[in-house]
C-alpha cells in the first residue's frame, strides 16, 4: 500500500448531493464553493459526473486544481446483493466505470474508490449476500490494480438513493466479507458515525479494523429529540432517516481524541474525508477545521 506523506482532508457534499444529482447545481459550482473551505481536495460521487469521457472528467480535474484541490476518492455506492446474475454483473460493470473515472480525476499519489455489500433484501440470505460481495469485490481487484485504484469497503449505513439499508451493516457481517478478502489493493473506509447507527461501538470495530484502514469518512451524529437508534434501523424508505441529525464534527457523539489516538497507533497516513453541510457550508469548514487540528495533535 502506497503511503503518504501526511494525512489529507477532502470534503464530501452530503447537505448538497439532490442539487449536485439532478442538475440544478452544478458539479463546476460546487467545486468553486469547496475551494473557501480550506480543505484538501475532493470526494467525488457517481451521480455528480454526468459526462464520464476522459475531456470531461479532466474538465473537472482541472477546476479542482484551480482551487488547489485534488480528487482522491469516489463515494461509490454498487449493489452487489441483488438476487438477478445480470443485475450484479451490470453493477460490476459499472464500478469498472468509476474505476476508469477515478484513474483520470484522482492524483497519481493516491486514488480510491468506495465498495459497498448492497441492499439488505428480506429475500436474501446471509450466505449468498457474503458470497456475491466477495466475488464481485474479487472480480474487480484485477481491474483496480490495473488501473492504480484501491478499493475500500465502508462500514455503512445506507445510500441515500437505496431504499433498504446497507447488507453488511453490522459489524459481524462486515467483518465476514472483509476478512476473506485479501488484496494490497484492498482495505477499508472506515465510518465511526456509521457504527453508532448501526447500534454499535465506533471504537470497537476501529480496533479490529485499523490496521486495514485506507481511508476514513469523518462526520458526527445527533440522534433528534423524541426519537431512537431503533427507529434508524426500522427506516425502510429512501433516504435517510427523520431521527438522524448532522452536526459540525466534534459535536456529536463521537470521542474523536479515542479515534485519532488509535489512527496514531497505526501511523495512519491518508485521506480523511468529511461528510458534512447537511446545514450549510459554514458546518463544513467548522469541520475542517475541527479535522485540522485533530491531525495536528495526532498525526503530524
Amino acid at each position: 500500500m502506497n503511503m503518504l506523506s501526511k494525512v489529507n482532508i477532502a470534503v464530501f457534499p452530503k447537505g448538497f448531493i439532490d442539487v449536485l444529482s439532478d442538475g440544478s447545481m452544478s458539479l463546476l459550482e460546487w467545486i468553486e464553493m469547496a475551494g473557501t473551505l480550506e480543505a484538501d481536495g475532493l470526494e467525488m460521487y457517481p451521480r455528480f459526473l454526468p459526462d464520464l469521457t476522459k475531456p470531461g472528467l479532466l474538465e473537472v480535474k482541472a477546476a479542482a486544481e484551480r482551487q488547489g484541490l485534488q480528487i482522491p476518492m469516489m463515494c461509490s455506492s454498487p449493489d452487489f446483493t441483488h438476487p438477478d446474475p445480470q443485475f450484479r454483473a451490470n453493477e460490476i460493470e459499472n464500478m469498472k466505470r468509476m474505476i476508469r473515472a477515478m484513474s483520470v480525476l484522482g492524483p497519481d499519489s493516491f486514488r480510491s474508490c468506495r465498495v459497498l455489500s448492497g441492499q439488505r433484501r428480506a429475500e436474501v440470505s446471509r450466505e449468498d449476500g457474503i458470497r456475491w460481495t466477495i466475488d464481485a469485490i474479487r472480480q474487480l481487484l484485477p481491474f483496480a490494480e490495473e488501473h492504480n485504484v484501491y478499493l475500500v469497503m465502508e462500514n455503512h449505513y445506507k445510500d441515500g438513493f437505496w431504499t433498504a439499508p446497507e447488507f453488511a451493516q453490522k459489524s459481524e457481517v462486515f467483518l465476514d466479507i472483509i476478512d476473506q478478502i485479501d488484496s494490497p489493493w484492498f482495505g477499508v473506509n472506515y465510518d465511526p458515525s456509521n457504527a453508532i447507527v448501526a447500534g454499535e461501538d465506533p471504537l470497537a470495530l476501529l480496533e479490529r479494523v485499523k490496521y486495514r484502514i485506507i481511508t476514513m469518512h469523518a462526520s458526527d451524529r445527533h440522534i433528534k429529540p423524541g426519537h431512537s437508534l431503533e427507529q434508524l434501523k426500522q427506516h425502510d424508505s429512501a433516504g435517510y432517516s427523520s431521527a438522524l441529525l448532522h452536526g459540525v464534527i466534534g459535536e456529536g457523539l463521537n470521542d474523536y481524541d479515542k479515534i485519532f489516538a488509535e489512527l496514531r497507533s497505526v501511523n495512519f497516513r491518508g485521506w480523511i474525508s468529511i461528510e458534512d453541510g447537511v446545514n450549510g457550508l459554514d458546518e463544513i469548514h467548522r469541520s475542517v477545521t475541527f479535522v485540522r487540528r485533530k491531525i495536528y495533535e495526532y498525526l503530524a
